[in-house]
């Protein structure tokens, strides 16, 4: 019962943060499966068939506050599907051990830029509203989705940051769009573990904990990304990115770091990462306060006239 009830609030709480970053719940719930000496085929199948419940939940929740675009998410979702079942297929008789860190360091690099790009310029603007390409999408979805089956998470990670660096949808259409197509990943992904693993090793109590978890908290998370603001959302989810795949690589045969490496990098990461989100929340207000001034003083925001008073801090 122990178990089970802390599988439910791993579920709650990676939920929360993959329906408010884009991302996390595969990785947070297979690393606890692998903790406690699941095998990695076993562990993906769990969470992509309990992510046939919660992907389905924060999707509806998503559309509801409107955060999806449905293009985005055909056009992702069905190359995302082949790619899943294909990774299903891949896992089940082979080891991704070696791939994994190439993934991170791809990864970090995207992250890196994200970060860096929301934190210090803010959203791009330039680009925002033009559609995204058939040919951007779809190779995207493939690799994001093998890359989702195989390492139990991925599909946020991977297409997270690609459509935010494009700077041509807004951040929590991102994620919404991200989230509601990884239904169509984790039904194919599930469809692969059970073609070529059959029940074996999963624990369908294990499903059901992760499940309700997951679909708490669901609306929950569809409603914050709402509420967020697009540079302070973009600045958490690059730091969200960078962090996990430091992590990936710190403990890869690449670096092999001990214990203590691990534990001064990773905290020298986070406060990089709490230092970026503060600059982002500093810079958002101070945009906000600027626009009240020059409303109030009868001016249009863009307008090239004389700035109005500096605003009380």
């Amino acid at each position: 019962m122990r178990t089970l009830i802390l599988l439910a609030l791993v579920g709650l709480g990676a939920q929360l943060v993959d329906g408010s970053l884009g991302m996390a719940y595969g990785v947070t719930s297979t690393t606890l499966l692998l903790a406690i000496g699941t095998n990695p085929a076993a562990a993906s199948a769990t969470i992509h068939l309990a992510e046939i419940g919660t992907t389905l939940a924060s999707g509806a929740a998503h559309w509801r506050f409107g955060n999806v675009d449905w293009k985005v998410v055909v056009r992702i979702g069905v190359p995302g599907a082949i790619g899943a079942f294909a990774g299903a297929t891949f896992l089940s008789n082979l080891s991704t051990e070696v791939a994994a860190p190439v993934m991170s360091l791809l990864l970090l690099g995207l992250g890196v830029y994200v970060l860096s790009r929301f934190t210090f310029v803010g959203l791009p603007k330039g680009r925002q509203g033009l559609p995204l390409r058939k040919r951007f999408l779809a190779p995207l979805g493939l690799v994001a989705g093998f890359v989702d089956a195989t390492g139990g998470g991925g599909w946020g990670p991977v297409g997270t940051p690609a459509l935010l660096a494009s700077g041509r949808i807004e951040p929590r259409k991102v994620i919404g769009s991200i989230d509601t197509s990884e239904f169509l990943v984790a039904i194919a992904a599930s469809l692969g573990f059970l073609v070529s693993l059959g029940s074996q090793g999963i624990d369908l109590l294990w499903v059901g904990a992760l499940l309700l978890g997951g679909m708490v908290a669901a609306p929950i998370a569809a409603w914050l990304v709402r509420l967020l603001p697009p540079r302070i959302l973009g600045s958490a989810v690059g730091g969200v990115i960078v962090l996990t795949n430091v992590r990936t690589l710190l403990r890869s045969d690449w670096v092999d770091a001990s214990g203590a490496v691990q534990g001064v990098v990773l905290g020298l990461v986070a406060v990089v990462w709490a230092a970026a989100v503060a600059w982002s929340v500093r810079a958002h207000r101070r945009a906000v306060a600027l626009e009240a001034g020059t409303t109030a003083a009868g001016t249009p925001a863009d307008s090239p006239a004389p700035q109005p008073e500096p605003v009380a801090r």
